[in-house]
């Protein structure tokens, strides 16, 4: 089969691979569907830990094609997708229920083959179950999907908060329909593109920000911007010094900081720890999916559903 590997830094080639084989554990899917995320990037530049070769690829979904002996709950044809984060289980932190935290992580498509290929082996204890009638392209949404829904999660957004969103590719665009759905009514997307500005509108912002044509800090949170004094929740989507910058400035006092854009490793941003302390900021690292894959499939299951419903002669 085919399948695009990574075989060392700056070094990405098309190759002709042994098609694998399920062991008793795994299904092998044949994949539909694989996203190209910015952590392959980063790995393309040795910016991110991984253990090259390996086969590119962790938004991924596909179709059941074997199955391990000694897995049961699925059947060949089935549609699913796989969370890549395959935790150890028995370090302390998988122990405390932090398994996006855990010391022996293997990550499909970074530590271990992914779904840049035609086909990929999944542990059966990663995959879940799509509808049949899913469309490819939405089920390999799950993963990113699901790392939005942790740093969701970990903002605590009640319903009326305000919240800024910086970087407005995939990350921050999913992460301005999060922000509505858990009850803010004030969601501001910063991004230099005008075409995502446009829909993240769509997609629910109240307000876009062009960086590259303003001052940012002083158009959202200065006395005559957008929110004077500054925002609840700051997502930091870009995965950029200059963002992360951005970011604890644009968070009011008593506000909320969640890095949710991948950096790349070694890079060095500048804050004053100062304001940190005074204005008692409160800045989380969101770090992989840990138990939101499933969610995330469900909720791009009731958007399809929804949307089947509501169209004509339905």
């Amino acid at each position: 089969m085919k399948a695009v590997r990574l075989e060392g830094v700056g070094s990405i080639i098309l190759r002709e691979v042994d098609k694998p084989v399920a062991g008793p554990d795994d299904l092998l899917v044949r994949i539909e569907a694989c996203g190209v995320c910015g952590t392959d990037r980063h790995l393309f530049h040795g910016e991110f830990p991984c253990t090259p070769p390996v086969t590119l690829g962790h938004e991924f979904s596909g179709i059941v094609e074997a199955i391990g002996t000694a897995v049961s709950g699925f059947s060949d044809g089935d549609r699913v997708t796989g969370d890549p984060n395959i935790a150890c289980g028995r370090c302390p932190h998988c122990h405390a229920g932090r398994v996006n935290l855990c010391h022996n992580l293997v990550a499909i498509g970074i530590r271990r083959d992914g779904g840049f290929a035609e086909y990929v082996v999944l542990p059966n204890k990663q995959a879940i179950l799509l509808p049949k009638d899913l469309k490819p392209k939405h089920g390999a949404f799950c993963e990113p999907l699901g790392c939005c829904l942790h740093g969701v999660d970990l903002a605590q957004i009640r319903p009326g908060s305000a919240v800024a969103v910086l970087g407005g590719g995939v990350i921050g665009l999913l992460t301005v329909q999060l922000a509505r759905l858990a009850g803010a009514t004030t969601i501001i997307l910063s991004t230099r593109q005008a075409s995502r500005r446009a829909l993240a509108k769509e997609l629910g912002a109240t307000a876009t920000v062009d960086p590259t044509a303003c001052d940012i800090i002083d158009t959202v949170v200065g006395p005559s911007g957008l929110m004077p004094g500054g925002v609840d929740v700051v997502f930091e989507c870009a995965g950029v010094r200059e963002t992360v910058e951005q970011s604890m400035r644009l968070a009011r006092a008593g506000g909320v900081v969640i890095a949710v854009g991948v950096m790349p490793q070694g890079m060095k941003a500048e804050f004053e720890p100062f304001d940190l302390l005074f204005r008692e900021l409160r800045v989380l690292g969101s770090f992989l999916n840990p138990f939101t894959h499933r969610r995330a499939a469900d909720l791009i299951a009731s958007v399809r559903s929804r949307s089947t419903s509501s169209s004509p002669g339905r």
